[in-house]
């Protein structure tokens, strides 16, 4: 993802997005903080977004403060996410995109029970630069609710 390190002015204006998000008729993305339970601590972000003209479709996205990066809450906010589209928002396919070098996303993905779907070349400019994508998705009926970022 081609965050970072954002600016006090970014953070403002993506915080003001995400809450005008909130109100949009129909809703179609949804921006969440990721939290530590025990404490309340910020310690990322994530969001799903369901497509305006085919809203069975989704795409989930995450970003986590590198210390607490391979502890686990990418994978359960990338579960968490997948369930909510395909419970409440009622998704038919859910997607995601990642670096090819990022190893620690694409294993989150994989461990959300996403499959890899291919590598779209140079599919984004970042910093002056055209940059590979690799392609997730699951599809509803491919989702095990065992799975769950929260099992009972």
């Amino acid at each position: 993802m081609p965050w970072g390190p954002n600016t006090k002015s970014d953070t403002k204006k993506f915080v003001g997005r995400a809450i005008k998000f909130q109100s949009s008729k129909p809703r179609t993305r949804f921006e969440l903080a990721i939290t530590l339970r025990q404490t309340g601590e910020l310690i990322g972000g994530c969001g799903i977004e369901r497509r305006i003209r085919q809203p069975k479709l989704g795409t989930i996205g995450y970003c986590l403060n590198r210390a607490y990066w391979n502890k686990g809450y990418g994978t359960e906010s990338a579960k968490a996410l997948i369930e909510f589209g395909f419970t409440r928002l009622k998704l038919h396919k859910i997607s995601a995109l990642c670096d090819p070098e990022n190893i620690g996303s694409n294993r989150v993905l994989k461990k959300s029970g996403m499959k890899l779907e291919g590598r779209l070349k140079e599919n984004l400019a970042v910093r002056g630069r055209w940059v590979d994508d690799m392609l997730y998705g699951i599809l509803e009926r491919e989702w095990n609710p065992r799975l769950r970022a929260h099992p009972d």
